[in-house]
């Protein structure tokens, strides 16, 4: 079995040492944090930005219910939409089409019609998050509001190096270094996503030449593709982040809207451990479902499905 110009044991051989390889950057990574952490002009700063700063007056407390199910959602949506996007890349010769009803030149495989319809419900849930953000005051939590962010990231970068996990309390406040993340994300990641992923859509009117030569379909490959990598990294570096540094707390702030203004006193029950790990459960199984026997009878009520 060979695999490009690989052999199975070369492609597993290459996987060890790129495995060891980054255990060892790590622990060097580690050991400069720590060793860096001691030094007297370090150790000053982390005192005077400990990772965090003060939120705005009125600033709510605690994470609400529909923050933890606007959470569900999107990852839900996140998986299915980044799944069915590699589908589409690896897709050469496709066996299912859509078309719209009394459109039957306007063809697509029904792998590209089930990843825009994704894109349709996560945008529009998206739309719901940022007005509820606005409305609640929750985007104080995620919209750095001091340029202290800054130092303050650097702070929590250094601590997370060293494994000395920042000690903020997430119900109350994030620290700098996970606000920035999460800005990043709702507000240039998401948006990047959207203006370069509608470019590429079947929406985009393919015959207008000037608006074709303003927004190159290269151009739009050039951000949708590392926008991707970019929210696959944050995912895998989220999670497990989430259960280093205090999963049964995490997930209860998060799945439960647990927790308390007081970090020692912190609900960590199993409540949101269990509600999470419903919801992986409901993930895989719509992953494992979204195949063309039971995506075409969806597809068929807005359109029309046909068979190579």
């Amino acid at each position: 079995m060979r695999a490009a110009r690989f052999t199975l044991r070369q492609w597993v051989g290459i996987g060890v040492v790129v495995a060891v390889g980054a255990v060892a950057v790590a622990a060097a990574g580690v050991s400069a944090a720590r060793w860096s952490s001691g030094l007297d002009g370090v150790r000053d700063f982390l005192m005077r930005y400990p990772g965090a700063y003060p939120l705005p007056a009125g600033a709510p407390v605690g994470i609400p219910p529909w923050l933890g199910w606007q959470h569900f959602f999107n990852a839900f949506l996140m998986v299915l939409i980044i799944r069915s996007g590699w589908q589409v890349r690896r897709e050469k010769r496709p066996a299912v089409f859509w078309s719209p009803r009394g459109r039957p030149r306007r063809k697509t495989s029904l792998t590209i019609w089930f990843h825009q319809a994704l894109d349709v419900l996560w945008l529009l849930n998206g739309a719901v998050f940022v007005v509820l953000l606005l409305v609640t005051g929750q985007w104080m939590r995620i919209v750095p509001t001091s340029w202290e962010v800054f130092p303050n990231a650097l702070s929590a970068m250094v601590q997370y190096a060293s494994l000395d996990w920042p000690t903020e309390n997430g119900w109350v406040n994030y620290n700098s270094l996970q606000q920035l993340a999460y800005f990043t994300t709702v507000f240039v990641a998401a948006p990047l996503a959207t203006v370069s992923g509608i470019r590429l859509s079947t929406l985009w009117p393919r015959g207008d030449g000037r608006a074709n030569r303003l927004y190159p379909l290269e151009a739009a490959r050039r951000i949708h593709v590392p926008v991707m990598v970019f929210l696959v990294v944050f995912i895998v570096i989220h999670v497990a982040l989430v259960f280093a540094t205090g999963a049964l707390r995490n997930l209860n702030h998060m799945y439960a809207a647990q927790g308390s203004v007081d970090p020692d006193a912190s609900a960590e029950n199993w409540t949101g451990f269990w509600l999470f790990a419903l919801s992986i459960g409901v993930i895989a199984v719509a992953s494992i479902a979204a195949r063309p026997a039971v995506l075409a009878p969806i597809a068929r009520v807005f359109g029309t499905v046909t068979v190579r």
